[in-house]
């Protein structure tokens, strides 16, 4: 495995529109990109957990991009959104310089879910930098909120558990793209207030507008939020279990 820390995906950008790269040794590889957790206050790329993470990922045969986003207070929406974007079409158009990329997916875990899920549904994101979200070959969301996410919430000054669908809530997107590539979202069965409801509705709500739900699959943990990601070894397992599928 090789490992190249703090590539910007910004040129001339703040201090934390940057990647960690961990790649397998091989010319062919497939790429995932993990955007972390921490409801847009916390949370970063230099976990000491992403190292074991990393290496599982590579011994799979996936080169793993861990990236960092600015946060609050210092950003606020869609500011976190628009960094997504960038790091995905970044790594999109420069992956070759490390080896032959076969596919490119992306995902994350809780604010890092919100986050794959405003990419994949709501297009302008990443067409700002000239990606279509089907270009990606699938999307892993970890316990992601499908609604405004709270701590945008808190941005607007709402309670955090108020609920709110509109332009800045994935499930707010839905419908408007003809499909999309496949997808898996996680969710705990003791997860945040509403999260497990949030995530059926988000589910049923695709199913609504008649999308092929062969695309779209669901599995539901034991335990409270996000609680399984702390072992790198079982959240990569999951990732890989579900990618594997789609070869």
């Amino acid at each position: 495995m090789k490992i190249i820390k703090d590539i910007p995906y910004v040129e001339n950008g703040h201090k934390r529109q940057k990647f960690d790269i961990y790649l397998p040794d091989a010319d062919t590889f497939k790429v995932f990109i993990y955007f972390h957790g921490g409801g847009f206050r916390t949370g970063s790329k230099d976990n000491e957990l992403n190292k074991i993470f990393g290496e599982f990922m590579t011994d799979n045969g996936y080169a793993l991009v861990c990236a960092n986003y600015r946060l609050s207070p210092e950003a606020r929406y869609p500011d976190y959104v628009y960094d997504a974007a960038a790091c995905v079409a970044h790594v999109k158009k420069n992956i070759e310089n490390h080896g032959k990329c076969e596919r490119i997916y992306v995902g994350g875990s809780s604010a890092g879910a919100y986050l794959s899920m405003m990419l994949c549904f709501d297009e302008k994101y990443l067409k700002w930098y000239d990606v279509n979200p089907i270009e990606i070959d699938g999307w892993f969301h970890d316990a992601g909120q499908p609604t405004s996410h709270f701590g945008i919430m808190r941005e607007r000054g709402f309670e955090r558990y108020k609920v709110v669908v509109d332009e800045s809530a994935p499930m707010y997107h839905v419908g408007d793209q003809k499909e999309y590539s496949p997808m898996r979202f996680i969710v705990s069965d003791n997860d945040m207030p509403a999260r497990y409801e949030q995530t059926m509705l988000m589910i049923a709500t695709m199913k609504s507008f008649n999308y092929d739900m062969d695309k779209v699959s669901l599995k539901v943990m034991n335990g409270t939020h996000g609680a399984y990601a702390k072992d790198r070894k079982l959240l990569g397992s999951m990732i890989c279990e579900f990618l594997d599928s789609l070869k």
